[in-house]
């Protein structure tokens, strides 16, 4: 009987539309910043709370530095390998820099100061590993030089 009573010139009411993907993020921020601090751009050079972010997808690699630990805390990080494995880490009150290789896995912090990409210079207090194994070289150079001079010593093959 109701449908005899229906206007048959009048339309049954569609379904809203979906949500656009501009409108998406939106929705998503108002319910707090997730702990990956994910940009609907792409990967971000600005590393601003605490969190996993994944290498590549969340985060570019390269060298990020921190003024250290935000007010009244220790500074965590830790860059993450596959299976897991911890392939750096620290948990200082100094301000800090790291190198994110683009093979890492993800990165965590806790209780940092917001952690800002560089021009990829070497971290401070590092060198790249060519030069170090030539240091390392001239150093064993000057021990051994050291030890022929003193007549007590025997100077080792390389």
């Amino acid at each position: 009987m109701g449908a005899a009573w229906a206007d048959p010139a009048t339309p049954e009411p569609s379904p809203a539309p979906p949500l656009s993907a501009e409108a998406g993020p939106a929705v998503a921020s108002a319910a707090g910043p997730g702990p990956s601090g994910t940009s609907a751009a792409g990967p971000v050079g600005v590393i601003d709370h605490d969190g996993i972010y994944t290498v590549g997808t969340e985060i570019l690699p390269g060298v990020y530095t921190s003024a250290g630990p935000a007010e009244g805390t220790k500074c965590y990080w830790k860059r993450v390998g596959d299976g897991g494995a911890i392939l750096d880490n620290a948990l200082t009150a100094q301000p800090q820099v790291v190198q994110i290789e683009p093979t890492d896995v993800s990165f965590k912090t806790r209780g940092c100061q917001p952690w800002q990409l560089t021009d990829g210079a070497t971290p401070a207090g590092q060198n790249p590993p060519w030069l170090s194994q030539f240091q390392f070289r001239h150093q064993l150079d000057v021990l051994n030089g050291l030890a022929g001079q003193s007549g007590n010593g025997q100077l080792p093959p390389y």
